[in-house]
């Protein structure tokens, strides 16, 4: 597999549009407050609603499944980054982490 552009998350810049690929018991745990959901499951049957922004900063929880998420964006045409180190780097870095249901937020 060819490399994938990538971004680290301290080079993130903070008005970033982030689309995050987990499933939804991880989004549920934990995820940057602007990110806009749309599982690698699902991609292929909702690529309608990927947000539209160049560049689009893709996230879940290591970086893995994005890198894949992005070499297929790239490859239709869109102007798609992964997000090196996913979300554990993104929480490590201190960056702002939301939950749902009132939960403590965590990356799961």
């Amino acid at each position: 597999m060819s490399a994938v552009p990538s971004v680290t998350v301290a080079d993130l810049p903070a008005d970033a549009a982030l689309l995050d690929v987990r499933e939804a018991d991880e989004w549920a745990a934990g995820r940057a407050p602007t990110s806009v959901h749309l599982p690698m499951s699902e991609l292929t049957a909702r690529i309608s609603e990927i947000p539209d922004a160049e560049p689009l900063y893709v996230v879940c929880r290591s970086g893995g499944r994005s890198a894949r998420v992005v070499a297929y964006l790239t490859g239709q045409g869109y102007p798609a980054v992964n997000v090196d180190g996913g979300m554990q780097a993104w929480a490590g870095q201190g960056r702002e982490v939301v939950a749902d249901e009132g939960r403590t937020p965590e990356i799961v």
